[in-house]
């Protein structure tokens, strides 16, 4: 039976001092791995026989703003179905110079999940096959879910908080 133990493991064994921050919440093992390792360890965890981590359930960004040099973070969720083990990794990018190597060379399905990611994150998987944006317009010039945009237009008159029974002299 495939445990988070078993899983870690394998990985220090396969991947000596490069892997790090490992944290099982609820269950879920999470590790981060340094960029350049990104389609080595997803490779290593989908193809090893006991591992078999062969569906990638999930690709996305998360923006830290404060994290000086490592803003963005491309996170993989994996899933053994056999076993039914999920897996999180992550890996960190500058926001100034954001780019990842593709994970379609080894899941197929990692096709759209990247094309979102850039979409709205701008991260740059390099050796993808078509990379472009997939929900926004092509003319868009930023990448909306980095939080460096207020979450509202603050031109707009219509969203004043008085109106909504928020402010004023009641409270």
């Amino acid at each position: 039976m495939l445990t988070n133990s078993l899983v870690k493991d394998k990985l220090t064994a396969e991947f000596p001092d490069a892997l790090s921050s490992w944290e099982e919440q609820f269950g879920l093992l999470t590790f981060t791995a340094p960029k350049h390792l990104n389609t080595e360890v997803l490779y290593f965890l989908k193809n090893d026989e006991t591992l078999a981590f062969n569906f990638l359930t999930d690709l996305c960004a998360v923006h830290y703003p404060n994290r000086k040099g490592e803003e963005l973070a491309v996170v993989y969720h994996l899933h053994n179905l056999v076993d039914n083990v999920r897996l999180r990794f992550k890996v960190f990018t500058d926001a100034d110079l954001a780019e990842v190597k593709t994970a379609t060379t080894v899941f197929a399905g990692a096709n759209w999940m990247e094309r979102e990611t850039y979409d709205f994150y701008g991260v740059n998987f390099l050796g993808h096959p078509n990379l472009k944006r997939i929900l926004n317009v092509d003319e868009m010039d930023y990448f909306p879910l980095r939080k460096q945009y207020p979450l509202e237009d603050q031109s707009r008159i219509d969203k004043d908080d008085e109106m909504f029974g928020r402010g004023g002299s009641n409270y």
